[in-house]
């Protein structure tokens, strides 16, 4: 470990896909460096890829979000880290019985299952698009309609609500005020309290997986309904919020690639490693949280109990130890190594259908559109700040 001045962590990068510059020590300082938090409060960042995946596999640090010690990157995570969060914010054994309850819908088969349903979503949403012509905005045309309606379908929640979760989705990861996020947590909690007493209600269940949880694991007493309303909630975030942003930052970076996207178009076959490539490069989950139960020695320093640590995807994702060239996309180089998905035990449980719908959604784009441009001038199209999931607010485009 190298002793530097604290950092201030999250920052704004000045790339969309990209780490902050700010975090140029960070990477030459790796694996194991200090940061300062927004409140003041001193944590420690893991940038070095094979201490990352050590400790991400360690059962020493929690994700209770509970916990008075638990680490909060941001006043509006510090705002509802009390609120049940399912899956994330548990530790084994709970997180154990989590998950297996919902492994089956999110498993490689299942995803394998979904792709004919999600290929029909993609085609939809670009027969709209050329049908109405160009230009179009890109974001609210295709990136986020289509995890929104695959997650819909998934879960049992009617797309026709899909602009008031979007909406509160968005209140809830970017405020802008303490008071946004609260409200609009409690606004999702009453919506899915109305939905739970509709399904209820209906004599036979439906095939979502939020169906599942009602009449199965919510009558039998397995769940509460708190519990299978913070299930709703992170499966139907998480499920749009990510894949909508890489599908709008794949679609970016590309654009500013033409001769990798030329590469991709010559080989289709290809594209399953381009999504793996862009998972590392984009990294936009940036900022796993966990705090230490106990000492861990490692990296050359003592992580003490209590301590707040922080999983910076972006800076491992580019260790030059292990991705030659980092800051360059290779479609070429072994990448299942990643940790754009987290790793150990809290790994993402919806890695399966994110990799199916950024494969349908990006080859399909590009096949159909193959004048795809951007509409505006890259460095005047606005992106996300870096204390939320990265991804551009809007994206001109024309063809």
């Amino acid at each position: 470990m190298t002793e530097t001045e604290p950092v201030a962590f999250p920052q704004d990068r000045t790339c969309p896909y990209h780490p902050p510059t700010a975090y140029d020590p960070l990477r030459a300082d790796r694996p194991l460096t200090r940061i300062t938090l927004y409140d003041g409060r001193k944590a420690w960042l893991v940038t070095g890829h094979a201490l990352a995946r050590e400790l991400l596999a360690d059962q020493r640090l929690s994700t209770d979000r509970g916990h008075p010690d638990f680490p909060a990157p941001t006043e509006r995570f510090a705002a509802v880290k009390n609120r049940r969060v399912a899956l994330l914010g548990v530790d084994d054994p709970r997180h154990r019985v989590q998950r297996r309850m919902m492994v089956p819908s999110f498993t490689l088969r299942r995803a394998v299952e979904l792709r004919p349903r999600i290929q029909r979503i993609v085609d939809g949403l670009l027969d709209a698009m050329i049908e109405k012509g160009p230009p179009a905005e890109l974001v609210g045309a295709f990136a986020l309609p289509v995890p929104s309606m695959v997650i819909c379908a998934l879960l049992g929640v009617p797309y026709a609500d899909h602009d008031f979760f979007e909406g509160q989705s968005r209140r809830l990861l970017r405020g802008p005020e303490v008071e946004d996020v609260h409200d609009a947590r409690d606004r999702l909690d009453a919506y899915f309290e109305e939905l739970i007493d509709r399904k209820l209600g209906d004599s036979e269940p439906g095939d979502g997986v939020l169906d599942e949880l009602v009449h199965h694991q919510l009558r039998e007493g397995v769940l509460d309904r708190s519990e299978v309303i913070a299930f709703a909630t992170i499966l139907l975030i998480a499920g749009h919020e990510t894949t909508a942003n890489m599908i709008s930052l794949g679609t970016f970076a590309l654009l500013q690639h033409p001769e990798k996207l030329a590469e991709l178009r010559a080989d289709p076959e290809l594209m399953p490693s381009a999504v793996e490539e862009l998972m590392r490069m984009l990294s936009i989950a940036d900022g796993l949280l966990r705090r230490a139960t106990e000492d861990i020695e490692t990296g050359g320093a003592t992580i003490r109990a209590g301590d707040g640590v922080v999983f910076s995807t972006s800076v491992i994702n580019r260790d030059e130890d292990v991705y030659a060239d980092a800051d360059t996309l290779d479609w070429h180089r072994p990448t299942r190594h990643h940790v754009a998905f987290g790793f150990g035990i809290h790994q993402c449980l919806g890695q399966n259908l994110a990799r199916a719908e950024l494969d349908i959604a990006l080859r399909t784009l590009f096949d159909r559109l193959p004048g795809l441009r951007l509409a505006a001038p890259a460095d005047e199209i606005p992106f996300k700040p870096g204390d939320t999931i990265q991804g551009m607010l809007e994206l001109p485009v024309t063809w």
